[in-house]
């Protein structure tokens, strides 16, 4: 993995400095996702500072795709952020246009990440406390000219590296993205095992994604498995195939 790779993959969304706390308004932002038809030059997400005192912040493009079964981020100058710095004055809403520099993908759609760090104000007096800084994660979708239909995916269970826990692979041979959620896996005697409540993550479009997570050992005993999800926010459900 490159070293801007490896950063970005290292950094926490906050940065505690001492055991002392100096909390800060939380940016809001909207839309939380952004899907940009391929005809469309630019669009924009609006940022809104709900608290007293200004934010300040940097905003970057990443390329957005998944190889080894994880997600990867690459610099990019083909989506481009406007402003790239932000100075946003107590309960005051601003713009950053998004704006495209190459083509419109020919087949399947492409992923980006809008990363948005906050940042100190440039002439602020040193504190003894934690200041948080928060990044927050903008997924963005550039759509091709053609339709790109819906994910097509398939399930698949192993046990991970050492046998330590179970893998889940979903691989999304589709060209539009997949989001899941509500994961759930139910055995053959109807026993159902959560995964999780909220978002697990995303399976791209053409790529392959894969979470680790805790089952019992003996789950898959008792016959043939199956999934239920929400897949892009709609019910789905289909069989596992234990590997």
């Amino acid at each position: 993995m490159s070293a801007p790779r490896r950063l970005l993959a290292a950094c926490a969304c906050a940065w505690c400095l001492s055991p002392t706390f100096a909390h800060a308004a939380t940016l809001q932002i909207s839309p939380v996702m952004v899907d940009m038809a391929a005809e469309a030059n630019a669009t924009g997400i609006t940022l809104k500072n709900p608290g007293e005192k200004p934010l300040f912040g940097q905003v970057r493009v990443f390329r957005w795709d998944q190889a080894n079964g994880d997600d990867t981020l690459t610099p990019t100058q083909d989506l481009v952020a406007s402003p790239p710095l932000i100075q946003i004055a107590g309960h005051a809403d601003q713009l950053v246009r998004l704006v495209r520099t190459a083509p419109a993908p020919s087949a399947s759609e492409q992923g980006y990440r809008v990363l948005i760090d906050e940042l100190p104000e440039a002439d602020a007096a040193p504190t003894s406390g934690v200041t948080i800084r928060l990044r927050y994660s903008v997924p963005v979708f550039v759509e091709p000219a053609v339709d790109v239909g819906q994910p097509r995916l398939s399930w698949h269970l192993s046990r991970g590296t050492g046998g330590q826990a179970w893998m889940l692979r979903v691989d999304n041979t589709g060209r539009r993205r997949a989001q899941i959620a509500a994961v759930q896996l139910i055995d053959n005697a109807g026993n159902a095992y959560p995964i999780n409540k909220g978002l697990l993550g995303y399976a791209l479009a053409g790529r392959q994604r894969h979470w680790p997570i805790t089952l019992p050992d003996n789950v898959a005993q008792n016959g043939p498995l199956k999934v239920r999800a929400a897949v892009n926010s709609l019910p789905a459900e289909a069989s596992v195939t234990v590997e």
